[in-house]
């Protein structure tokens, strides 16, 4: 099971104004602090945290934050229709479009997903795939 996931960022504002134009909207809330941003799903009480957890961070040996040639976080939506207000709010807040809301002939004809990347270069991927909805066959 993945923990957490830590991106790095040289201007945390650019980041916190891009992850969070789509997070909050996938329940993610935000504690901010001097060594970055923290995004949690929230923790109904006596439960154990959902995870993982995504981190914004500084780098630690202070070199340039740099994205990973082929890394890449993938974000679950709850609708086709989220997946493109997402994508589209994104963008709006500083990212990248790296492909379009859609269907993807390499994938199940059910998962539904935009690209983007943010401010710093790292490739996000919003996405659903919820068989109750159209289908890339229908």
């Amino acid at each position: 099971m993945i923990a957490y996931i830590t991106v790095g960022a040289d201007n945390i504002a650019q980041a916190k104004r891009f992850y969070s134009a789509f997070l909050p909207a996938l329940n993610y809330g935000l504690i901010e602090g001097p060594e970055g941003l923290s995004y949690a799903l929230p923790v109904p009480t006596g439960q154990r945290p959902t995870l993982p957890d995504f981190y914004v961070k500084p780098t630690f040996n202070g070199q340039p934050a740099s994205a990973g040639n082929g890394a890449m976080v993938a974000f679950e939506a709850t609708s086709q229709a989220q997946v493109r207000d997402l994508h589209a709010a994104a963008i709006k807040a500083g990212g990248t479009d790296e492909g379009q809301p859609g269907f993807r002939p390499d994938y199940g004809a059910d998962f539904y997903v935009g690209y983007l990347r943010d401010p710093q270069g790292n490739k996000i991927a919003l996405f659903s795939s919820d068989p109750n909805e159209p289908s890339r066959d229908d």
